[in-house]
């Protein structure tokens, strides 16, 4: 399996904040994050992952790649939900972040989770701009994987990002480039996303094609993962446990988002009754930030 450095790209813009993805666009992208920090890390134990904000002031770099999952747990945790993306300006600086990675034998990647419209109004998401980036990134042997969903699933946005996949690609090699495409369903974001090369590498393309589109989680064969069981099969085996470990979780997360909830609001009914205020002890946290447009 790939050595790599991956930058993770996180939209936190105002647009995350809509609940057309359970539970919320910005919650799917954590769950997603998880699921992508596993599967790098678990591939390779010396591959990291670090973490990048898009949106904002400014893009900010939350954590440089890691094998510490606790550290990215805590930049997601603090992280804001305001503004619109900065699309190329994100991908430059988690450019420069894998630059300056520890470990230089690792192999450069970008993943960009959006939900976001392109603001071509902005001079550096302009589609000229944006496939000057995507040469840049080739020059420098970094590979982009996009995950669009939401607003990004729009064609104009769609376009420029099928057109970026295909600037960057090219080469033939294994390294792969790749644009998933998921729109809004009953399901996760990190479930449709759990069988696409983005975080099953190793899944062989038809046709040798570098960029690949996944609308709703199918791969481009007719095998789970991607994997002839047949061929490989300790691999099959190996990503069935790690997506059905991945599920639990993500449920038992669920159910403690929910139990925390309603223990907030039984806490709340109490306290306005006993005439205190029920915010005086509460902690921060991302879920704060997006009170009104939590779905």
């Amino acid at each position: 399996m790939p050595l790599e450095a991956t930058m993770i790209c996180v939209d936190n813009s105002e647009a995350s904040r809509n609940g057309d993805y359970l539970p919320t666009r910005f919650q799917a992208q954590s769950e997603a994050v998880s699921l992508i920090f596993n599967a790098k890390t678990q591939a390779n134990p010396e591959s990291a992952v670090g973490l990048l904000s898009m949106a904002g002031t400014s893009p900010q770099v939350l954590n440089t790649p890691t094998t510490n999952f606790g550290a990215v747990l805590a930049g997601l945790h603090e992280t804001k939900i305001k503004g619109s993306i900065r699309l190329g300006t994100a991908i430059s600086v988690a450019m420069l972040a894998l630059k300056h990675r520890a470990n230089k034998s690792q192999r450069q990647r970008v993943i960009v989770l959006t939900c976001s419209e392109i603001d071509s109004k902005d001079g550096n998401d302009s589609e000229k701009e944006l496939i000057k980036l995507a040469k840049k990134c080739k020059k420098n042997n970094v590979s982009v994987d996009f995950v669009a969903f939401g607003d990004a699933t729009g064609s104009e946005t769609r376009d420029v990002l099928e057109k970026f996949v295909e600037a960057v690609g090219g080469s033939g090699s294994n390294e792969g480039n790749y644009l998933a495409v998921i729109p809004p369903g009953p399901g996760l974001l990190s479930d449709s996303l759990v069988t696409t090369p983005i975080v099953n590498s190793g899944a062989p393309q038809e046709g040798g094609m570098e960029g690949v589109e996944s609308t709703g989680g199918a791969g481009q064969n007719n095998f789970e993962f991607g994997i002839d069981p047949a061929t490989d099969p300790e691999l099959a085996m190996a990503l069935r446990m790690s997506m059905e470990e991945e599920q639990n979780r993500l449920e038992r997360e669920r159910r403690q988002r929910e139990e925390s909830g309603q223990n907030g609001e039984r806490m709340e009914t109490i306290t306005e009754e006993g005439g205190s205020s029920a915010n005086d002890s509460k902690q921060p946290r991302v879920e704060d930030d997006k009170s009104d447009g939590k779905s």
